[in-house]
């Protein structure tokens, strides 16, 4: 077992001092993976409702399972509706990341939809997030607007283009550059790779001039090695899907002479 991590509620705090903190996407819905993940030592997950099915109650137990194995719960919302995004942080997330940020409209949107204070988020004394009324609502407040963050995903040209301006909007706490869906859109161009380094330089620049984080998952050790260049702190390495499929490839491989 590794050493004690730093409570998962700090996962903000840590972001904002750029501390480098490795992540995974969780997709399926269960929370025996996480109970896995906790004794390893990664810092954070991202619970996958845009692109898995988790519904509301599963969402809810994958949440309690991070928090119980002390890792930070963020919530990739598929439904980035102020409804959506109360439930996930009422449910104890530590944070939500919004697939397709492509406006200063919808920067300002998922952000006020996470704030107390400036903000619209509706309030509620007694979730696990308030670890059911144990402090004071005023206390919780102020707690909640110090410890969720908000992450918006740069994953479209126009986005990228409007980075630095997204970056800006008080209430973004990091910017993750989606480079699935921007090697996507490049569709069977033999120079999409080096197109998406190009865009992701500039996503990166973006990041710097505003002054937040930088999440990106690195898929090799060289690319990794590049992300960091990048000025990168907070990683997304594979996801459970992927930690399966190469363990059972590995053992297949292993086990087949």
């Amino acid at each position: 077992m590794t050493e004690q991590r730093p409570h998962f509620s700090t996962f903000r705090q840590r972001l904002l001092a750029r501390e480098r903190m490795l992540g995974t996407f969780l997709k399926l819905p269960t929370t025996q993976v996480i109970e896995i993940l906790g004794p390893i030592g990664y810092d954070f997950v991202v619970i996958d409702q845009e692109h898995a099915p988790l519904d509301r109650n599963t969402t809810d137990m994958m949440i309690f399972a991070a928090r119980v194995s002390n890792i930070a719960p963020i919530v990739r919302v598929g439904d980035f509706s102020d409804a959506n995004i109360l439930s996930v942080l009422d449910c104890g997330a530590v944070g939500i990341m919004v697939p397709h940020v492509t406006t200063v409209e919808k920067a300002q949107a998922i952000a006020r939809s996470c704030r107390y204070a400036r903000g619209a988020r509706g309030f509620a004394g007694l979730t696990r997030a308030s670890n059911w009324g144990s402090v004071g609502g005023v206390r919780h407040m102020a707690l909640q607007d110090q410890q969720v963050t908000c992450i918006a995903m740069i994953e479209d040209f126009e986005a990228v283009d409007r980075a630095a301006d997204i970056a800006g909007i008080d209430g973004i706490d990091a910017l993750f550059v989606g480079r699935g869906d921007l090697t996507a859109s490049f569709g069977d161009d033999p120079d999409a790779d080096a197109k998406v380094a190009e865009l992701t330089a500039k996503a990166a620049a973006a990041a710097r001039q505003a002054d937040v984080p930088l999440m990106l998952l690195p898929t090799s050790r060289t690319d990794f090695a590049f992300v960091k260049e990048l000025g990168a702190s907070a990683m997304l390495v594979s996801s459970d899907h992927g930690f399966i499929r190469s363990a059972a490839s590995a053992a297949l491989k292993d086990y087949s002479d």
